[in-house]
């Protein structure tokens, strides 16, 4: 993955993946690297392969869904924030779109890209922190 800083104010990067390269470990990576605890983003590109997450309410857990086959990046947005512990966490979701149309989205668990995937990442001015949520059992954004 390559990086640029595009803007100092807010903090905006060009982040460019290229094949073979694991999107969100490379995005924890950035985000440890330049110590982020509040960003969001944006991306486009194309994955050769993917785990989806659909959470299920009953189970409080991601039910995973594999994609294994090419695929374009319609949609991918997401958020990183602070853990408990001052670790970055990321959380995002993707829309796909497969050779015959249709399209299938959900949590991001995983991906590997095929040939390129361009994020735009920019920082808040302030952190977001995530906190554990017993009800799901997910550590959710507090505000």
């Amino acid at each position: 993955m390559r990086a640029k800083l595009l803007n100092e104010r807010p903090e905006t990067y060009a982040l460019i993946f290229d094949t073979g390269d694991e999107v969100m470990k490379g995005l924890l990576a950035f985000a440890r690297e330049k110590q982020l605890a509040g960003s969001h983003f944006t991306a486009i590109g194309a994955f050769r392969e993917a785990t989806l997450g659909y959470f299920d309410w009953n189970q409080k857990d991601y039910r995973r869904i594999p994609v294994r086959e090419q695929v374009e990046v319609l949609s991918l947005v997401g958020d990183l924030a602070r853990g408990e512990r001052g670790e970055p966490k990321l959380h995002a979701h993707v829309v796909l779109g497969k050779s015959d149309g249709t399209a299938h989205g959900g949590h991001l668990i995983e991906a590997v890209v095929r040939p390129t995937l361009e994020v735009i990442l920019i920082e808040s001015p302030q952190y977001l922190q995530r906190q554990h949520d017993p009800e799901t059992g997910l550590a959710l954004i507090r505000v």
